[in-house]
């Protein structure tokens, strides 16, 4: 039997996104009918693909929308999708939350709102506050992608711009019951911190997002500022969130699990080194490829062998100016650098949405001749690197994922074959 690491990795993710098929996932969780109405609400990446597996789980009569990225979208024939754009919010997004927002309007005790959540909601709903316009919630989207701040930070200071988010959508919802259904794509698995939690509360507070904009100097309008500053959002503990149920319903662990009893089904060894790592894409990927070099070099480690990592790295913007790509092809770019010329090492990172930053590739594979075939193809890997242009780097080397939509996000997937 010939061994192909690609496509051993490539199983490997597929593994880990089918554990967190909507579907299955959806119906361990599904909530008794309520005596009133069924309203399903939703935002996200995979709101399209968990708005059909409702449908089809769901015996009972429903109606309701959801708001899912521009792209294809799974058909749903009582649930209507709507569209808007990701990474940076659109027109679209802002009628989108709109109507969310109006689909709440007269509920009653007796009524059941389900919401379904995944990652890339918080661009997917804009709303700001009285007073500003979709132009000032675009320029915070940008300033924050571009801050490097982890997930937790941008969620706090989204939470305070924004009609939507911070449970605010759930509070509009009250007296009905909230059942929300989450897809987590965050480290930690917070609830609340997916989608910036249009239904799930939190503890922060408006002090959080100005130490979070001061620390992480997230460059925003002084009159943004101020209006952070002064915002209040609901808490946990409000009655209006008395009746409401949160179920996250599938996971990196969960996948990163699924993806190591496939490795041991062929015979490899797995060690899952987190499911919640984070921190700037290239710092991860030295990290990661140090590992694979030290197991690679030691004959105490048992081979082959497979190390498997998840969570949310982050790219923090230079003045190099941004290229092309996104923060798994720029994980692993960097560690592709640190792997040159190292035999028996085989790296992928995706993500598992399917699409890594805005173009169609889900990630990228390297190995230890992945910078030789970069330079071979007239390239250099260190200026691609520094310009955040990742993902050309790996098209002249031949090296980028395409999966395809997934209709699932659970984060990031990253696995290196030690062989």
């Amino acid at each position: 039997m010939v061994f192909e690491p690609r496509a051993f990795l490539k199983d490997l993710f597929f593994a880990a996104v089918k554990a967190a098929d909507p579907y299955e996932a959806i119906v361990r969780h599904l909530p008794q009918p309520p005596k009133g109405r069924t309203i399903i609400i939703g935002a996200g990446k995979a709101s399209s693909q968990m708005a059909e597996a409702f449908e089809r789980a769901w015996a009972h009569p429903l109606e309701g929308l959801v708001v899912a990225r521009h792209g294809p979208v799974a058909a749903c024939e009582r649930i209507k999708v709507i569209q808007s754009a990701h990474p940076v919010p659109d027109v679209a997004g802002l009628e989108a939350s709109q109507a969310l927002m109006a689909s709440l309007e007269g509920l009653t005790k007796d009524d059941l709102v389900i919401a379904l959540i995944s990652g890339g909601g918080s661009s997917l709903l804009p709303a700001p506050p009285a007073g500003f316009e979709l132009a000032d919630e675009i320029l915070l989207n940008k300033a924050l992608l571009a801050s490097g701040a982890p997930i937790s930070a941008m969620n706090v200071v989204r939470k305070h711009f924004s009609r939507i988010k911070g449970g605010r959508l759930a509070a509009l919802a009250h007296p009905a019951r909230v059942v929300s259904l989450v897809v987590s794509d965050v480290p930690g698995d917070n609830p609340a911190f997916v989608a910036s939690g249009p239904t799930v509360p939190d503890e922060g507070s408006a002090q959080d997002a100005i130490r979070a904009i001061r620390d992480y100097r997230i460059d925003l309008p002084e009159r943004m500022v101020e209006s952070i500053s002064h915002a209040t959002a609901p808490m946990p503990g409000d009655n209006v969130f008395a009746r409401n149920e949160v179920h996250v319903i599938a996971s990196s662990r969960v996948s990163l699990e699924a993806a190591a009893e496939l490795a041991r089904q062929r015979g490899v060894h797995p060690l899952i080194l987190s499911d919640s790592i984070e921190g700037e894409a290239k710092d991860i990927g030295r990290m990661h490829a140090a590992l694979a070099r030290e197991f690679a070099s030691s004959a105490a480690f048992k081979k082959p062998m497979v190390l498997l990592s998840g969570g949310e790295t982050t790219v923090t913007i230079g003045n190099g100016g941004y290229g092309k790509g996104g923060r798994n092809t720029e994980f692993l770019l960097s560690a592709a650098l640190d792997l040159q010329d190292v035999a028996g090492v085989t790296g992928l990172a995706a993500d598992t949405d399917g699409i890594d930053g805005s173009e169609t590739n889900a990630g990228a594979f390297c190995d230890g001749g992945s910078i030789a075939r970069i330079l071979a193809a007239g390239g250099e890997a260190r200026k691609f690197l520094s310009g955040h242009d990742a993902w050309s780097a790996f098209d002249l080397a031949g090296d980028l994922f395409v999966s395809g939509p997934t209709g699932t996000n659970v984060n990031d997937f990253r696995a290196f074959f030690v062989g």
